[in-house]
């Protein structure tokens, strides 16, 4: 019975615990803890996340204003904000990050079947990365130019539901490329990337994984045209071509047939020239599934609006980390929910809706199913909505 509990109770009840409780051990997390466990932590900093909070004093505030409504979604008290910030720069920011990765494991089961909007037989995905910009002087250890620090987010994005697949943190000045070479591969899969990652040896290992890759490529590109099919101008296509790399330094990292598509935006009118070893997919379907690829745009825009890790409660790599691990972690749970539950909004609307309804004692189906719709391209509210109290 979901009667007298509050949705931030009911959403706490999608979590799988005993996969936490895992993570929690691997690194001994609860390990000589009195007052503040690690659940308990994760349950404070989601509803930091949920509703926007600016600071830990923030974050205490308005969760003694709910107090007695937390006992049932785990929350025995509200945490004094040093308590939280200790425990956010002590605690290992692996447990959140190996909990992130079982979230990512039970949402791909979950949108395995999702439609693309283009025939594939297998997973697809967007790789891109986002800079996060850090004060030099309150992060000293993520020093990126002369007077300016910052975090790059790596980002995997699953194309079948818009939720991270896989990502990792690091230092700002690191390049794309560099994490193609750690990514583990798929067969099978489609991988959407820019022109920041044209490597021409990780493309070959990508072909051999078997994979399929596919980018925006540049349009000196030295290419030798071997083939030219039918192209589908009312589509868009300018041209369908297979080849090879005319250098032969190029072509001794990838020797194998590669395809090049030409391709006219109609709304924007720009002229794109496509990459992939794929030489099966129709090109019209090459030419939707790379314009797929804005939505790893989109998701690193809004969880930089919506989701805090733009203003970090913390200074240290720890913290910082550990707070980007549970933002992850917020927003994948929510992909779980909205395919648990049936629902048809997207992930940023549920997330807004969730937002203003966290502790209103309402079935979370029914609150998530009959509110109205947010205004996306509205900023973040700061005020806590707490209906009832």
């Amino acid at each position: 019975m979901q009667a007298g509990r509050s949705v931030m109770a009911q959403l706490m009840d999608f979590v799988p615990k005993h996969e936490f409780d895992k993570c929690v051990r691997r690194y001994g997390g609860d390990k000589r803890v009195r007052s503040l466990s690690c659940y308990s932590q994760f349950l404070a900093m989601c509803f930091a996340q949920l509703t926007g909070r600016e600071s830990l004093r923030d974050i205490e505030t308005c969760l003694r204003a709910v107090g007695p409504k937390l006992y049932h979604a785990g929350l025995r008290r509200p945490p004094p904000k040093s308590t939280l910030a200790d425990a956010n720069e002590k605690r290992d920011w692996r447990i959140f990050a190996d909990f992130g990765q079982a979230l990512i494991a039970q949402a791909t089961q979950l949108y395995a079947d999702d439609p693309l909007g283009v025939e594939l037989a297998g997973a697809a995905y967007a790789l891109d990365s986002t800079t996060v910009d850090l004060c030099l002087t309150l992060f000293p250890w993520a020093k990126y130019k002369q007077t300016r620090g910052g975090l790059k987010m790596h980002t995997l994005l699953a194309l079948r539901g818009n939720f991270p697949a896989w990502m990792v943190v690091t230092p700002a000045q690191i390049h794309d490329v560099r994490l193609l070479a750690e990514l583990a591969l798929e067969p099978g899969a489609f991988y959407v990337m820019d022109r920041g990652y044209v490597d021409f040896a990780q493309f070959q290992r990508i072909h051999q994984a078997p994979a399929f890759f596919l980018t925006q490529t540049k349009r000196n590109l030295s290419f030798r045209r071997q083939y030219s099919a039918p192209a589908d101008k009312v589509r868009g296509i300018r041209f369908d071509q297979t080849g090879v790399l005319a250098k032969p330094a190029s072509r001794r990292r990838y020797p194998d047939t590669l395809r090049r598509v030409g391709y006219r935006d109609p709304e924007r009118g720009r002229r794109l020239i496509f990459l992939t070893n794929n030489t099966v997919l129709p090109a019209a379907d090459i030419a939707q599934l790379y314009r797929r690829r804005w939505q790893i745009e989109l998701f690193f825009r809004w969880i930089k609006q919506h989701l805090r890790i733009k203003a970090f409660y913390g200074t240290s790599p720890n913290a910082v980390k550990t707070q980007i691990w549970i933002a992850i972690c917020t927003y994948v749970l929510v992909a779980i929910v909205r395919k648990r539950l049936g629902l048809t909004d997207s992930l940023y609307t549920i997330l807004q809706i969730l937002s203003v309804t966290l502790f209103e004692k309402t079935p979370i189906l029914q609150a998530l199913s009959l509110m109205p719709c947010v205004d996306l391209q509205a900023g973040p509210s700061n005020q806590l909505y707490l209906q009832g109290i």
